[in-house]
C-alpha cells in the first residue's frame, strides 16, 4: 500500500503552504510524517491513497493494522500456451503477496482439452488467476497484472477492440468477478523473458506436470 503526504506548512510568521510528497510506502510514509511533525511547523497533515482517500495520520494507522492481515500488495503473472499437434493448451499463474506481515507465493497450472488457441489460453490463464485470488481472500484492493500477451492485455483495457465471441465472453467473466471481489486492476506489458515462471508452469502443464504450491519467499 502506498500513500501520498499532503502537508500543511505554518512558518513562524504565519505564513501557511501545502507541500505534496510522491507515493511512497506507508509504512515509510508514516515514519516521514512523524519527523515532519516534529518540525513544530505542520498545521495539518494527511495521508492519501491511490483512491485519492485522505485520512488523518491515526487514521491511517488504523486502516494500516487492518490490512496486514488481508493480502495486499497483490502482482499477478499469467501465462498461456497452447498446442497445435495435440490441441491441448496450458495455462501458468504466479500470485506474490503480503500478509500478516509475511510475503507469499502462490504458483498453479492446468491443462485444457477444449481451447482453440493460444490467445484463449492466456485469456484463460487470465480468468483463472482473478478465481485464485477470490480463493485466498483478496477484496477492495488495487492488483497489479502482468503478462506478455498483447492481445489480452490491450483488450482489458479496450485499447483494441475485440471482435471474437469466446474473447469478449471471457472478457465479460473477468470484467464480472473483479468487480465482485472490488479488485482494482493495473495491466502491465512485460517481456517473455521477464514471464518466464508463469511460462514455465504452462510449459510444464502441457507436459502433463501439474503444480500447486503456496509457500512464503
Amino acid at each position: 500500500m502506498n500513500f501520498q503526504i499532503e502537508w500543511h506548512y505554518k512558518s513562524s510568521k504565519q505564513k501557511q503552504l501545502t507541500f505534496y510528497s510522491d507515493f511512497t510506502d506507508a509504512n515509510e510514509a508514516l515514519m516521514i510524517v512523524s519527523d515532519l511533525e516534529k518540525t513544530g511547523r505542520t498545521k495539518e497533515i494527511f495521508l492519501i491513497d491511490e483512491q485519492q482517500q485522505k485520512w488523518t495520520l491515526k487514521e491511517a494507522k488504523k486502516l494500516l493494522q487492518e490490512v496486514q492481515t488481508e493480502p495486499h500488495d497483490v502482482i499477478v503473472y499469467f501465462d498461456g500456451g497452447y498446442d497445435h499437434e495435440t490441441l491441448l493448451a496450458g495455462i501458468g499463474i504466479v500470485i506474490y503477496f503480503k500478509q500478516n506481515g509475511q510475503s507469499h507465493r502462490i504458483r498453479r497450472n492446468e491443462r485444457f482439452e477444449q481451447l482453440q488457441s493460444n490467445n484463449e489460453a492466456e485469456y484463460a490463464a487470465f480468468y483463472y488467476a482473478v478465481q485464485q485470488l477470490e480463493e485466498i481472500g483478496a477484496r477492495h484492493i488495487n492488483v497489479i497484472f502482468r503478462g506478455d500477451s498483447q492481445v489480452v492485455l490491450n483488450q482489458l483495457t479496450g485499447e483494441w477492440p475485440c471482435f471474437e465471441e469466446e474473447f469478449n465472453r471471457y472478457l465479460d467473466r473477468i470484467e464480472d468477478k473483479l468487480q465482485d471481489l472490488g479488485i482494482r486492476p493495473t495491466y502491465e506489458s512485460i517481456s517473455r523473458k521477464n514471464n518466464e515462471e508463469a511460462d514455465q508452469l504452462a510449459t510444464q502443464a502441457l507436459q502433463g506436470i501439474s503444480i500447486a504450491s503456496r509457500k512464503q519467499v
